[in-house]
């Protein structure tokens, strides 16, 4: 799917995503029971959705807390434009505390979402990351408390309207 490409949903393509996010494990023929259609039209609505790129995943959704990473942080990260993105970001990749980075505009060019075990062990995750001579600055903002966590759901209902 293309990035940007407007994706429809319906009521019954939200109500499927809802039950999938409540009920992870559930089966598709009990879906189908519960949205009162065929099993026959709760898998091709699946399909369709994971096809699409609306349904990226079925895996378990896992609290870095816990398992022992307790100190979230976010980073924006200067790089020196010669190297480019790519070299940068396959040196996040190997690093497993970064859960995700995001090219982004303003004063730098890569945003990312890290863990850590504790504020020391913070610092030797800066440390890495930034020990990449691709990487020219780093700026941290520690977050102390998760006030919304990530979602979609919202947005899965608000896309129906």
């Amino acid at each position: 799917m293309n990035a940007g490409q407007d994706v429809q949903l319906d009521e019954l393509d939200a109500r499927l995503i809802q039950l999938l996010a409540d009920e992870p494990r559930i089966g598709v023929l009990e879906c189908s029971r519960r949205l009162g259609v065929a099993r026959g039209t709760a898998q091709a609505r699946l399909d369709k959705l994971v096809e699409r790129g609306v349904v990226t995943g079925f895996g378990p959704e896992i609290s870095p807390t816990a398992i022992g990473f307790a100190v979230t942080s976010f980073v924006t990260l200067e790089i020196s434009q010669r190297r480019g993105h790519d070299a940068v970001t396959a040196h996040l990749a190997a690093i497993p505390e970064v859960l995700e980075a995001h090219t982004i505009t303003g004063g730098s060019d890569l945003l990312c979402r890290i863990v850590a075990r504790s504020n020391a062990d913070l610092q030797r995750v800066i440390d890495q990351i930034v020990s990449y001579d691709g990487i020219r600055r780093a700026s941290t903002i520690i977050a102390l408390a998760e006030q919304i966590p990530y979602r979609t759901l919202p947005l899965v209902h608000s896309a129906t309207r």
